[in-house]
């Protein structure tokens, strides 16, 4: 498939119904500057265009879970490809699903004033009805329709929203009482409470430590499958960088001006709880502003906007699904279960597991609170394993039972984290769990076997990641110059543009134009950096 197809199913998934309510969350609390703590994920995203688009497209792989046979050896290889096909396939999707059906559950009690399990069962019946039939090619073509029409609301509903009496217009937006203080882009660097959580913490550990989905450290997940569906390494690396732009450049103002506008209109929550009385108790949080905000505009774009979260939701789940049958059908049933499963066989077991998903998945949306609680569990579950799915391509001794041993002990943590009352804050468990899990596995590491020479010989002449961690069975392999600083290189100047865009942008609408203008000049000599570079 093209990788202008590619990189927007990307980016359409990542457009969630709980990405504004978790953005407008943020905002609320932390002002703009919160942002960070998934804005800091540019950084993952920009490694795994530069370094390791290209790596998995070698690969050759039907599923990033797949890869484990290739890179390790033994039944521990095998154990680990069928756990990990249970862990993602269902337990960390139904995470993934239980957060965007949480924010389904909110838009459906406020703009359509039906019961959020009414809203589940309608919007996940037709979304299971053409990820069951269409696979993943009609999952990438709704996708790209999906966010047009999101992009569209998103756009509209912002405009009309900044032309409320109540709001005045953008420029008495910026200068209201209540959103004076929320608009600084970075957090107020003389308070340690407040900069190290908001921004130290994301940028210093939380990109390479955790494993978010859509921000996978080395790729992986659904960026993985993407890249697998492009026609080349060209197309992989050009997708994954489109995702990158309109992701994180393209997309959050909107959300954000909706979320500050919310200030005014709705300054505390009890306000909304006023405004929505039959709103559930367990429900009412600061991301649920978002879905109240929308009740403001006009039936017929409160219909599109409607539609396009509607259509968020959609292309998530629908991915998701698609995602997670793949890693049980492919990885777990066929390889495990039943090896000489007929193709009329593996489709069904692929249904099966699809209704199973979308069921839990929307439980556990009926069960969770606000976005801001989901986006925490997520970042906890797969704090400290990060690292390994950087190295493990670059280091012949990470071996199976490095993951292993780290997947096991990040759960235990995190378990110990959310369900024992220790003091923490969010951010000292993230970084606590993420410091315990990389020292455990970095022991397993060195007191396992190593894996087969065979296997890590094929693993080198087949991908050819080179530099000197594959030194001793690099002979044979064609000798070309190791792409990673290169790499590197092109990843900063691509943060950097990218970083330039969102920031410059803001100064803007501020009204602050000299900045503006300076701060989007870095990021147009970034990207000539960038595009120097890499050609």
């Amino acid at each position: 498939m093209p990788w202008w197809l590619l990189g927007v199913s990307m980016v359409a998934t990542t457009f969630s119904t709980d990405t504004p309510n978790l953005v407008t969350d943020l905002v609320r609390q932390n002002g703009v500057s919160g942002n960070w703590t998934w804005w800091a994920f540019l950084l993952t995203g920009m490694l795994t265009v530069f370094v390791y688009a290209k790596l998995w497209r070698r690969s050759g792989v039907l599923t990033d879970i797949e890869f484990y046979e290739l890179r390790y050896s033994g039944k521990a290889a095998a154990f680990l490809r069928g756990f990990r096909a249970l862990y993602l396939g269902l337990v960390f999707n139904i995470l993934v699903m239980g957060a965007v059906s949480l924010a389904a559950v909110k838009f459906g009690e406020i703009v359509l004033g039906l019961p959020g399990w009414i809203t589940l069962i309608i919007a996940g019946s037709i979304t299971l009805a053409y990820s069951a039939l269409g696979g993943l090619t009609a999952v990438i073509i709704t996708d790209f329709v999906q966010f047009i029409l999101a992009m569209i609301g998103s756009m509209w509903g912002m405009f009309y929203i900044l032309g409320l009496p109540e709001i005045g217009g953008l420029s008495n937006l910026i200068t209201h009482a209540n959103v004076a203080d929320k608009l600084a882009l970075f957090p107020d660097l003389s308070n340690p409470d407040v900069w190290v959580p908001i921004l130290l913490v994301p940028l210093a550990v939380q990109w390479w430590a955790s494993y978010y989905p859509g921000a996978e450290p080395g790729g992986g997940g659904y960026i993985a499958q993407r890249m697998f569906s492009a026609k080349d390494e060209q197309n992989a690396v050009c997708a994954t960088f489109l995702f990158n732009v309109a992701h994180y450049a393209l997309r959050p103002w909107p959300w954000i001006l909706i979320a500050l506008s919310s200030l005014i209109v709705f300054p505390e929550l009890a306000d909304i709880q006023k405004a929505f009385p039959n709103l559930p108790a367990d429900k009412l949080g600061h991301d649920v502003a978002y879905p109240a905000m929308l009740t403001l505009l006009p039936s017929g774009i409160l219909g599109l906007v409607a539609a396009s979260l509607i259509a968020a939701f959609m292309s998530t789940i629908s991915t998701q699904l698609n995602l997670g049958a793949s890693y049980l059908v492919n990885d777990f049933y066929h390889r495990f279960i039943k090896p000489d499963a007929s193709e009329k066989q593996l489709v069904t077991a692929g249904r099966l597991f699809t209704v199973v998903s979308i069921i839990l998945g929307g439980g556990l949306g009926l069960l969770l609170t606000s976005a801001g609680q989901a986006f925490t569990l997520l970042l906890m579950i797969g704090a400290g394993t990060g690292m390994i799915y950087i190295l493990r391509w670059f280091w012949w001794r990470i071996n199976a039972y490095t993951e292993i041993v780290a997947m096991v002990s990040s759960l235990i943590i995190a378990f110990y984290f959310n369900f024992v009352n220790v003091g923490l804050e969010g951010w000292q468990k993230i970084v606590i769990g993420a410091v315990l899990t990389t020292c455990v596995w970095i022991l397993a590491t060195y007191f396992t076997p190593p894996d087969d020479d065979e296997t890590l010989r094929n693993f080198v002449k087949k991908v050819n990641p080179g530099g000197p961690g594959w030194t001793k069975y690099s002979d044979g392999v064609s000798a070309e110059t190791w792409p990673v600083p290169k790499g590197i290189l092109s990843m900063i100047f691509g943060c950097v543009a990218v970083y330039g865009f969102l920031l410059g942008v803001g100064q803007l609408i501020y009204g602050e134009i000299g900045s503006g203008v300076l701060i989007c000049g870095l990021g147009a000599f970034s990207s000539f950096g960038l595009f120097k570079t890499w050609k």
